[in-house]
């Protein structure tokens, strides 16, 4: 195990002393503690350094250069010394570009990419927003799965007591005591597994956000659902094919390839430079032959112009690469804005008929609830069985998780609709927070 996971885990053992947590608590740390959307900053910063690099080629560039040589002349026949001397000069050259078109269309691409970082680095936040989402909503479902299943097994325990006692008075057959001791037998099952589902879901929540918390703010009971604003699909559909992030990353992607093309092109042409050149020799020969004389200062200042002539076809299979690069943007373009679309009609069809279904959900809980009393009162007077109750009870606590989870995907499905359109922020967030209350 690497020392990076150990210390990880040694964090998530030892931060468990808050008693309770909401929403924004567990975004605000795993947005200072999350290593994935860490590692998206790191990224971003990296890439962001790709403008001043190729500016750097557009700007003067000016080098020193120092020599000391010390010559010596020997007789090959007897290796003796004929004459030694010692030399020393320093130069110094500047260098401004005048014309490259490559070069210019390198920055172009820098800063084309940059503003891509910058689009990339929000799509991570999003992706953040809707994981710690989507595992605190998680823990809760998971619980509410965990509770219902608890009272589940405690009105099967209470049912089998009374069709024991039913059974030693004489009221019923032994076959309604096998019934519910089976019936609880499979609800003890479930309960082992949805304590094991919770465990899971809170260790995903723990492993962003890097601590745990006993309890966490559950959705305010009675709760009423925030429709999509607005209303009309059409606008959100317009939304996400015009200003989606995705959408918006995937035009960049397709300019920078441009701008790369242009900039291959660009390497048949002749480029133009100015250059300054200035500098000292002990024995006068920084520029031209040694000669006598006293040292002296030589400088030059010109243009010089470089013709690519041949590169054994290099530049041409670059240029046809770079052009189907860019063909592939494109497509990779038309693409995104097709998946824009397509999330944008599931999601919001997921809030709005998810609207629809929690109302369902809800009425079906209170008849399942009626049922069931009915049923128990009906058992009490001999009108029903004991299988009627318990398949009453079933459909009650089934009612009731089918009820959480639906509240919980049409919230989801709403920060969703709103990641597709590219408006999802913290205030989305605070306002999912709001239907929450603190847990008792």
């Amino acid at each position: 195990m690497t020392p990076l996971r150990l210390a990880l885990l040694s964090l998530l053992a030892l931060s468990s002393t808050a008693q309770s947590q909401d929403l924004l608590q567990a975004w605000n740390q795993a947005l200072a503690h999350e290593p994935q959307f860490g590692a998206a900053q790191a990224a971003h910063q990296a890439d962001q350094e790709q403008v001043p690099q190729s500016r750097a080629q557009l700007l003067p560039q000016i080098s020193a250069i120092g020599t000391a040589e010390l010559q010596e002349r020997r007789q090959t026949s007897k290796l003796s010394n004929q004459h030694s001397s010692d030399r020393a000069a320093w130069t110094l050259t500047l260098s401004q570009p005048v014309y490259n078109r490559n070069a210019w269309a390198r920055y172009e691409r820098a800063q084309l990419l940059a503003q891509g970082a910058d689009i990339q680095l929000t799509l991570d936040r999003q992706d953040l927003m809707l994981r710690v989402s989507q595992s605190y909503f998680d823990v809760l479902a998971a619980q509410d799965t965990l509770s219902t299943l608890k009272a589940q097994q405690a009105a099967i325990d209470e049912q089998l007591r009374a069709a024991d006692q039913n059974f030693q008075l004489g009221g019923t057959t032994i076959t309604d005591t096998y019934e519910t001791k089976s019936r609880l037998d499979l609800t003890r099952a479930g309960v082992l597994q949805a304590e094991n589902a919770l465990q899971v879901a809170q260790d995903k929540l723990a492993a962003l956000t890097l601590e745990r918390y006993d309890t966490l703010a559950r959705l305010r009971e009675p709760l009423r659902l925030p429709a999509p604003q607005p209303a009309n699909l059409q606008d959100w559909l317009d939304q996400s094919s015009q200003s989606g992030l995705t959408v918006a990353l995937a035009d960049i992607k397709a300019r920078a390839a441009e701008e790369q093309l242009k900039s291959t092109q660009a390497l048949h042409e002749p480029t133009l430079a100015l250059k300054a050149q200035t500098g000292s020799g002990s024995d006068q020969t920084l520029f031209g032959q040694a000669g006598g004389g006293p040292r002296s200062l030589n400088s030059a200042l010109g243009l010089e112009l470089s013709i690519p002539i041949f590169r054994g076809g290099e530049t041409s299979s670059q240029v046809r690469e770079q052009s189907s690069r860019l063909q592939q943007a494109r497509y990779d373009h038309q693409f995104a804005i097709q998946q824009s679309i397509q999330q944008t009609r599931q999601y919001f069809s997921g809030v709005t008929t998810g609207l629809v279904r929690v109302q369902a959900l809800e009425a079906a809980t209170k008849s399942s609830q009626d049922a069931l009393e009915a049923n128990k009162l009906a058992y009490e007077v001999g009108v029903r069985v004991n299988i009627d109750v318990l398949n009453a009870q079933q459909q009650l606590y089934e009612a009731q998780r089918s009820l959480a989870q639906a509240r919980y995907e049409v919230l989801m499905n709403s920060l969703r609709l709103k990641a597709a359109s590219g408006t999802l922020n913290e205030n989305d967030l605070r306002a999912v927070n709001d239907l929450l209350e603190p847990a008792s």
